[in-house]
């Protein structure tokens, strides 16, 4: 009986780890599949917007060029139309004049479309609507109608917020002339030889992303939806929806637990989460998984519904069955139990413990499928197997040696962290913009190389890669690992870092080599486990980390490589040959602050410091007002360099300030962009 109990308790007890197990591995796919999803909504809101922005863009500068005057209708007609016929995310181009004249082109699904002008010469301000349709190749003309109207574009916050500004940026507007939808315009004024038009603005509608969300499938029950920032659900799986269709909004009953999901964790202001969440939503009594994952446009979020019955059934059932089938083993097998517990239970369960030792040491590479003559542990092995496989991948997205580290130095997997003296680097690609809007998707079989050669050269020097942004890169020395040499290290990184991109030769399709610009600083930042309960990143905030990120974005003002900020230059000391730079008062910070170029290791220059000195006696000069003799001391240490692009940029300065003297209180200090 003790044996059969043993048994018995042995096998239910190795189940109970497989069922954990499969259902832990199946929330694990049900998230994958919520990621996946959530990343090609992303990525189709991102190319939409984006491709509302390029073509705001480019019939601006049609406008600005005078290419065409914007009064010119027929022109304008035509340009309106090709940009509605080349971006088929689209829905409207429309533009507003200060005297309440009124033109647009509108997209009527995939058929055709309107063009509609307001205009006091047009029958006393009626509306004018001009239909066509799209034939192979061209479009054809099929009706003209003239309808009474009182809209004007004055009344309205697209126009009304932009004229009087000089930026571009995206807003809801309402209530366009013939629609009642809500549509997101990215809109602009428009300047002619400094007089302005109107405002420009390109508009999308969220039944195109309906449609785009009926090509997913997440899961075979499954949904995805995106809902606004107040958890209303704005766009739902709608093969058929566009300008003319409406989505059908309010069908199915995953399209309820998508709007009461929004209504409890989005409409309560208090209860909103920043981040991604995974809740558990139980409606009438059947249970699902609900993922909500920022957009990062208009507090937009994708919400995707999968009922957990889709994963659990078969599991269940399966377990069912198991128990039955377990019953009768134990009977049967229980006058060969002793000798069946060490050759077919007890040696399994050693290879497997070893495995799942393995896998708590992220030795995950050669973890096999042990068979056995035992389904339970067959299953347990298999589920080993998978679990070290799904570890193997994740590692790419998790850095191993970090989490190795955090585990050596006791750090405790919660929110929290401790202020430390840490150097911060940012690194990112000289017109990366650019660059991904002409490959597209080839641009990450270009940067792969770049993020292998930065990886490697921040290892090389102690450093800890904190995360990939797009382009860039941020690596971050003192933490979690102490290193009293964290800034000389990190300026060893930096130099190193330029060096490898440059001798790896990587270069883009067009045969150009790519640059880098590094900003690096160095202070007291909190750092730790940074975000939620259920999501967290160990990383770094803090002034030193802004501003590390602002001295990157300054190497454009200079032509630089490499900007330090003081408390590196004080730090890194004589281990490094660095050139004072300038004064730049960074956005968002109240102190001014004096900059740095990096120039190389000392222990490793041998070239010549004058020109060096030459430049900071200039920049002396330029401090004091006496622009002549800093344009004197900089085209000397332009010429002594053979080719100082800092130099240049600072002679033009002085240049124009010689010929246009500034104000009694001017002061030598250089603004930043915001962004």
């Amino acid at each position: 009986m003790l044996v059969a109990v043993s048994i018995g308790v042995s096998t239910f007890v190795v189940h109970s780890l497989w069922w954990t197990t499969a259902r832990d591995n199946s929330r694990m796919l049900a998230a994958e599949i919520n990621s996946q999803i959530a990343n090609a909504v992303r990525i189709e809101v991102g190319a939409t917007l984006r491709s509302a922005e390029a073509a705001w863009s480019a019939v601006r500068t049609i406008f600005v060029q005078n290419v065409i005057a914007t009064r010119q209708a027929d022109k304008r007609e035509f340009v309106f139309l090709s940009q509605l016929q080349a971006q088929p995310n689209i829905s409207w181009i429309f533009f507003g004049w200060p005297d309440g004249n009124f033109f647009a082109s509108h997209r009527l699904g995939d058929s055709g479309l309107e063009m509609i002008e307001i205009d006091k010469d047009i029958r006393d301000r009626n509306l004018r609507t001009d239909r066509y349709i799209f034939i192979p190749g061209d479009i054809q003309f099929e009706e003209r109608t003239f309808v009474p109207t009182s809209y004007d574009p004055r009344d309205h916050a697209w126009f009304n917020n932009f004229m009087s500004l000089d930026t571009m940026g995206w807003i809801e507007a309402r209530d366009l002339p013939g629609s009642d939808k809500t549509v997101y315009a990215f809109a602009g004024p428009i300047d002619v030889n400094r007089a302005r038009q109107g405002v420009l603005a390109v508009a999308i509608e969220t039944d195109r992303l309906s449609r785009f969300l009926a090509t997913l499938e997440p899961g075979e029950f499954g949904a995805a939806f995106i809902l606004d920032a107040d958890g209303k659900v704005i766009a739902v799986p709608d093969a058929k929806a566009d300008e003319v269709t409406p989505a059908r909004m309010g069908e199915g009953e995953l399209y309820e637990v998508a709007k009461i999901s929004g209504e409890k964790l989005l409409g309560d202001p208090d209860g909103k989460t920043a981040g991604s969440s995974t809740k558990r939503v139980v409606i009438d009594g059947v249970p699902y998984a609900v993922a909500l994952t920022p957009l990062g446009f208009y507090g937009w979020r994708v919400a995707t519904v999968i009922p957990e019955a889709a994963f659990l059934s078969g599991i269940n059932a399966t377990l069912i069955d198991l128990i039955y089938i377990l019953i009768g083993v134990v009977i049967v097998s229980t006058a060969l139990a002793i000798w069946l517990i060490r050759r077919i239970v007890a040696n399994p369960l050693a290879r497997i413990a070893e495995d799942l030792s393995k896998i708590e040491r992220f030795d995950v590479e050669r973890i096999p499928r042990r068979p056995s003559n035992l389904s339970e542990l067959a299953n347990l092995s298999a589920a080993t197997a998978s679990m070290a496989a799904g570890l193997s991948a994740f590692r790419k997205y998790v850095p191993t040696d970090l989490v190795k580290m955090l585990v050596a130095e006791g750090i405790k997997t919660q929110p929290g962290g401790d202020m430390k003296q840490i150097s911060v680097l940012f690194c990112d690609v000289t017109g990366f913009t650019g660059l991904s809007e002409k490959l597209g998707p080839k641009i990450i079989q270009l940067m792969e190389p770049f993020f292998s050669a930065a990886a490697a050269a921040v290892a090389r020097h102690d450093g800890t890669i904190d995360k990939f942004m797009g382009d860039a890169v941020m690596a971050i020395w003192g933490a979690p690992r102490k290193d009293a040499f964290h800034a000389e290290n990190a300026c060893r990184a930096a130099l190193d870092l330029v060096a490898t991109v440059e001798d790896a030769g990587i270069e883009d399709e067009a045969g150009n080599s790519l640059r880098v610009r590094i900003g690096l600083n160095s202070g007291e930042a909190l750092v730790g486990n940074i975000g939620s309960e259920q999501r967290l990143n160990y990383t770094a905030i803090g002034d030193v980390v802004n501003v590390a990120s602002r001295l990157e974005g300054a190497n454009k003002e200079y032509g630089t490589r490499i900007l330090i900020g003081p408390e590196t230059r004080r730090e890194a000391g004589d281990a490094i040959v660095a050139r004072e730079l300038d004064t730049l008062a960074v956005f968002g910070r109240t102190e001014e602050l004096v900059v740095y170029e990096l120039i190389a290791m000392a222990d490793g220059f041998e070239g010549s410091l004058d020109w060096i000195e030459t430049y900071e006696q200039g920049l002396a000069h330029y401090r004091s007002g006496r622009f002549e003799q800093a344009i004197a001391a900089f085209e000397a240490a332009d010429k002594m360099r053979g080719g100082d692009p800092v130099s240049v940029a600072m002679k033009l300065r002085a240049t124009k300030l010689l010929t246009n003297p500034p104000s009694g209180d001017w002061r030598a200090v250089t603004h930043t962009d915001k962004t």
